[in-house]
């Protein structure tokens, strides 16, 4: 009876364990168990800016902008995008316990990581590759790059930037017009791990490698969604796969060429990563996320009409980029719509909207 009770013990300690592991769905904020269910069109509700920039005298930031957020050992964490009154282009952490804290959470801006410096960084990408047991952060620096840690709680602690390509792939260097490649976002499968990324210019690409070869070996660059008026695929773009269902949701940043001109969200989704992504909301009509189609929480003013780059509330933190399809959360970029000048001094802020018509 002691042999069996020790090791019924020793069983609960090891899930418990397993569960808390970096990359399971309960290191997340949801379970990521719930088949896939999302509806055909979509309906939001917005908190007002909970982070916005805090400048110190180095750092005469006016904006923070292109999030990517997760949940880590009881608190959440976000890297962003700063430009300064320059336009000088760089990263910042933040990281707090309760999103009421997130608007006075200090602010750690990565140009003091020495191994970061001064270099043009933006539209961070940070998850957790558990083959490796490191962490992953991806920005463009220029081309995509890539820096890993052990912690990504210490910003002071990610390695020097290393390319992911020796040189742009030819079929972005023939397809991207006046655009660049930008807005780089990686997620794995079960075998293989693809980098998907934008050129501005109506193209949404996507390289693979293998998981054993990651963050090496980058190939078979291929265009994946594709249309005529590039501000119908413009920029910012992000991949999930939903639950354990299978299936995966691509986002596609927009502007709403045909009457407002704000930018907002389309939705497609797939059955494989290398698979065709087939339209879900992807119309100015039936947007996955836009100004007609949010409001805002406890009767708040609309302070944004534009929904940009942002990231989905994962239900865990590993390469999978598992989100749970019953509680979309989606941390985005907003700003005062009577804002307007050179793109760099635009005051973006970061809000967080709710799904509030799940069919779950």
């Amino acid at each position: 009876m002691r042999t069996f009770v020790s090791g019924l013990v020793f069983m609960v300690l090891l899930v418990g364990l397993i569960a808390l592991a970096p990359g399971s769905a309960t290191a997340g904020d949801s379970s990521a168990g719930r088949p896939a269910a999302l509806p055909g069109s979509f309906t939001w509700s917005s908190t007002g800016p909970l982070i916005a920039p805090r400048p110190d005298a180095a750092h005469p930031i006016v904006s923070v902008k292109d999030p990517t957020v997760f949940r880590h050992k009881g608190r959440w964490h976000v890297y962003a995008t700063t430009a300064n009154t320059a336009g000088a282009w760089s990263l910042a952490y933040t990281g707090f316990t309760d999103w009421s804290q997130a608007a006075t959470a200090p602010q750690t801006f990565l140009d003091t990581n020495p191994n970061i410096g001064n270099r043009y960084a933006a539209a961070p990408q940070v998850f957790y590759f558990a083959p490796q047991k490191l962490w992953y952060l991806v920005f463009q620096n220029g081309p995509p790059v890539y820096s890993t840690t052990t912690d990504p709680t210490r910003p002071e602690s990610w390695s020097t930037p290393r390319p992911f390509f020796d040189g742009e792939p030819p079929i972005l260097t023939e397809n991207k017009g006046p655009g660049g490649w930008l807005d780089f976002w990686t997620i794995c499968d079960t075998s293989d791990c693809y980098l998907y990324f934008s050129d501005g210019n109506g193209h949404q690409y996507r390289s693979r490698t293998t998981r054993a070869e990651f963050p090496g070996g980058f190939r078979d660059t291929a265009i994946v969604l594709s249309e005529p008026n590039r501000f119908d695929l413009f920029e910012g773009g992000n991949v999930y796969r939903l639950g354990d269902s299978g299936k995966y949701l691509m986002l596609v940043e927009a502007l709403a060429t045909g009457s407002d001109w704000r930018r907002y969200f389309r939705a497609w989704t797939a059955d494989r990563l290398d698979g065709t992504w087939t339209p879900l909301a992807d119309t100015e009509t039936n947007p996955f996320l836009r100004s007609t189609n949010a409001t805002f929480a406890d009767g708040q003013p609309a302070w944004t009409q534009d929904f940009s780059h942002g990231e989905m509330i994962r239900a865990g933190v590993d390469q999978t980029l598992t989100i749970d399809p019953c509680r979309l959360r989606f941390l985005y970029q907003g700003m005062d719509p009577a804002s307007s000048g050179d793109y760099s001094q635009l005051p973006w802020r970061l809000g967080l909207v709710t799904q509030t018509n799940s069919t779950c």
